[in-house]
């Protein structure tokens, strides 16, 4: 199926080639002078080399079919993560480096979205938003309470994010896994 290119997101597969390709990253670029174009930072699904594609917003790419299925997360060992088909119940190993910096939101029994071209797993959408806890954070500066000012917390699974200064430690917060930001106070 051929979709223009300004529409390509972070998941989608990809034919370009002659080889299948993981959206990474996008980003459209509008320069002062001239069309605008977009960036995208792309993975051979195959042999796991990244690559930097441009296109031109107007240009056409080929989406691959792509099979979902709704799987959950069993455990990672070393550089394998472990899932199970949630209709199945067949379970398949996937390379870390498939989820990159993702693979730490990841939690025993969690339930994700995995992509399959042609029978094989090849990308992971983990939920828009987890619960995390937070193990280290940065004690309140008196006189910064203004709205938007940050400080550094480290969350239990070793990732650093930005929290308003009320966030203590010990508290449990939601996070966006699309980029690492914090959200709101878990309820």
């Amino acid at each position: 199926m051929k979709i223009n290119a300004n529409l390509m997101r972070p998941g989608y597969i990809i034919e370009h080639n002659g080889k299948q390709w993981a959206i990474l990253k996008t980003q459209i670029v509008q320069p002062g002078k001239g069309g605008a174009f977009i960036t995208v930072e792309m993975r051979d699904i195959r042999t796991g080399i990244k690559s930097n594609e441009r296109w031109r917003t107007a240009d056409t790419v080929e989406k691959c079919n792509v099979e979902e299925k709704e799987c959950t997360f069993l455990f990672g060992d070393g550089d394998t993560l472990t899932f199970m088909d949630s209709e199945t119940f067949e379970q398949f190993g996937l390379s870390r480096d498939v989820l990159g910096e993702s693979a730490a939101f990841l939690q025993d029994g969690m339930v994700v979205e995995v992509d399959f071209v042609e029978g094989s797993p090849v990308s992971v959408s983990l939920p828009e938003k987890v619960v995390m806890t937070v193990v280290e954070a940065d004690p309140v500066v008196r006189g910064q309470t203004a709205a938007s000012s940050y400080k550094p917390a480290k969350l239990e699974n070793g990732l650093k994010v930005m929290v308003p200064p009320f966030v203590e430690q010990g508290e449990k917060i939601v996070v966006a896994t699309a980029d690492c930001s914090y959200v709101e106070r878990a309820k």
